[in-house]
């Protein structure tokens, strides 16, 4: 006979976590705890997030060989780095002698990267080059030392897409597993046409939320009416279906899509050989855990979620289109009026997902309810949560 689990030091009621699973008419949302509590953040950091894929940046980040790009997971510095042969490597950014954090802010470090406090030196491919003085002064060698031990500690990691993923625990199912139902959703796409503009392609916000209520606003177009009554206005509500790939990604989809941006302008090229019924279409998913991607005949793009602590998250957001093409000074006023249509369309939803992490604190909130008509990708999203918890 197996012990009883120890249930009291668990930082959630699993009773809650079970009432997540019931059907959607009798389901309750995410407990409190789960957007307030340091315990909570710190299981789900170790127990979910870590067993999983966690987008950490994009290959753009580090553009050149020799760029570095720090970023963390809750805490746990990473640290990407572009190598010579083109590939990108991911580190825990961390010295091996002392623990000191070796890149705080993006930069080159060309063909060597030195660790601030004691010198030590390591290549692009995290082996330790150089230990000076660790005989004493001047003598950079010491018996029974083995540099190649002692190297920076990799952490297993995919570029897809541009996107860097990083799975933490190292055990995770293979990448092309995790990744192959959105492949396969959205395979009409030639994804190896898509290009960054630059500048014009990027945006941050900073949103005082937990990461978790960022997923379920962007999932759901429920509110559409009421938040953005612009794009409400020619991709309505009842133009919108919903997406729920079970343990995956969830989200929502338009029959009217029709960009707006620069009266008689150019149209943006297009993924080539789209079936019809992209002519109008667009889809917006949350790949879960921290991504919420969007898919249109003329670009893509990604906002990774950071979370910056219980309360606190940075969205960054790249857009790509399609093809060579389309860097053309001709279509730059287009690519300059889309990213202003969605900086307006993504500070919409900044009050209404801070009004939801105030209301986390309220003890006459117990995760509420979901309407069956309307929140199954939100759903969706709670039920890939509670049960790793659960499992955990």
């Amino acid at each position: 006979m197996q012990p009883r689990a120890d249930t009291t030091r668990l930082p959630f009621d699993p009773a809650a976590m079970e009432r997540v699973l019931l059907p959607i008419d009798e389901a309750r949302g995410l407990p409190n705890e789960a957007y307030t509590s340091d315990a909570f953040q710190a299981w789900e950091r170790d127990r979910v997030i870590a067993r999983t894929w966690f987008c950490i940046g994009f290959g753009r980040d580090v553009a050149a060989p020799g760029d570095a790009f720090p970023s963390d997971v809750l805490g746990i510095p990473l640290l990407m780095l572009r190598r010579y042969d083109g590939g990108i490597g991911v580190f825990h950014n961390v010295c091996s002698h002392r623990g000191a954090q070796l890149v705080t802010e993006p930069c080159s470090v060309k063909r060597r990267l030195r660790c601030p406090y004691h010198s030590w030196v390591y290549d692009l491919d995290g082996q330790l080059l150089a230990t000076p003085h660790i005989g004493g002064p001047r003598i950079n060698e010491t018996a029974g030392f083995d540099k190649s031990a002692h190297g920076l500690k990799p952490v297993r990691s995919v570029v897809f897409w541009d996107m860097v993923f990083v799975n933490l625990s190292g055990d995770a199912e293979p990448f092309e597993t995790f990744i192959a139902p959105l492949r396969e959703r959205w395979a009409d796409f030639d994804m190896g046409r898509i290009r960054h503009p630059g500048e014009v392609g990027s945006l941050k916000l900073t949103v005082d939320c937990n990461w978790k209520l960022a997923v379920e606003n962007y999932c759901e177009s429920y509110h559409l009416p009421s938040i953005h009554p612009g794009l409400n206005s020619y991709s309505k509500l009842e133009d919108h279906y919903h997406i729920e790939a079970e343990d995956h990604f969830s989200g929502q989809g338009s029959h009217a899509y029709t960009p707006l941006l620069v009266k008689d302008g150019p149209n943006l090229p297009c993924f080539p050989n789209l079936p019809a019924r992209w002519d109008k279409a667009a889809e917006y998913t949350s790949l879960f855990p921290n991504l919420l991607l969007g898919i249109h005949r003329d670009h893509f793009f990604a906002i990774r979620l950071e979370p910056l602590g219980l309360d606190r998250t940075r969205e960054h957001l790249e857009i790509y289109y399609v093809g060579d093409d389309s860097a053309d000074a001709t279509y730059q006023s287009v690519k300059e009026a889309n990213l202003a249509t969605w900086r307006t369309v993504f500070a919409e939803d900044v009050d209404v997902v801070q009004r939801m992490q105030r209301g986390r604190h309220s003890p006459g909130y117990d995760g509420g309810v979901f309407s069956p008509a309307m929140d199954g990708p939100t759903h969706c999203f709670h039920r890939w949560l509670a049960k790793r918890l659960l499992t955990a």
